[in-house]
């Protein structure tokens, strides 16, 4: 694991052992496994990886792009929009990064591996895009494809069977949009807890109506279980929600 105990170089070298990807800049890859919490404990480390990870997004969104375009070859913008999608949410992204043990080979500050931060979707989503965005400055796109694919394909598979769903705030605005349109909104109808731990209510409104209501320690997370409160409701109705077809058909890749 990762700490401001172990020697920086030996993490990344193990790291590239486990990954099977060797980097010509190890500089690089240090700065990937950098979150910003660990500069204010490490003064010899100048640099986080939030470039990385702004450039490893655009790349990432690249590559599924063309996965989709070329398994799906019949398929309009709307739909192969919408699976991109998710298969680049933070959720998918942080299960990637799980796949390759990359939360244990972070460099996090104290405080933030003391809150789970080796855990978080947020900060395994970001160390997985910069991870890509190092790997295609050290290498190139075609790098970044071959390592990205083992990862992308077996999401693909599940999200055509109905196993990688969309978010739940994606869910209800599709169908909010198609059965009412309009779009929900979220508001914060409060708050409580220290500011190290807070805890946000949130309800979600469609027009003048309240549909369900959530909390999270992130107006974020309290904004997607509202949803989810909300699609429990509608269909405990029997209202109809919006999924991935599954009748789509995937074009196997050419040899």
């Amino acid at each position: 694991m990762a700490s401001n105990h172990t020697d920086p170089l030996r993490v990344a070298q193990d790291y590239e052992t486990l990954l099977g990807v060797s980097f010509a800049n190890k500089s690089l890859l240090l700065r990937a496994l950098t979150h910003r919490s660990y500069l204010n404990e490490a003064p010899f480390v100048h640099a986080d990886n939030e470039r990385l990870e702004f450039l490893g997004d655009a790349v990432i969104d690249l590559i599924v792009a063309e996965v989709l375009y070329q398994r799906f070859p019949e398929q309009r913008e709307g739909p192969l929009t919408s699976m991109r999608a998710s298969l680049v949410r933070r959720e998918t992204l942080a299960a990637f990064a799980r796949i390759i043990d990359l939360g244990e080979h972070l460099f996090l500050g104290k405080g933030e591996e003391e809150n789970g931060g080796r855990e978080r979707d947020a900060i395994l989503c970001a160390g997985f895009e910069a991870l890509v965005g190092a790997l295609y400055l050290d290498q190139d796109l075609a790098s970044c494809d071959r390592f990205l694919r083992p990862f992308v394909e077996p999401a693909l598979i599940r999200l055509r069977e109905g196993q990688l769903r969309k978010d739940a705030k994606s869910r209800l605005q599709e169908w909010s949009q198609a059965e009412t349109n309009l779009t929900p909104r979220y508001v914060t109808v409060g708050s409580s807890g220290p500011d190290h731990a807070k805890e946000f209510l949130i309800e979600v409104r469609i027009g003048d109506e309240t549909y369900g209501k959530g909390s999270g320690k992130s107006k974020q997370l309290a904004a997607q279980a509202a949803a989810q409160a909300a699609l429990d409701a509608i269909a405990s109705h029997s209202t109809s929600i919006p999924s991935i077809p599954e009748s789509i058909g995937i074009v196997e890749p050419s040899a």
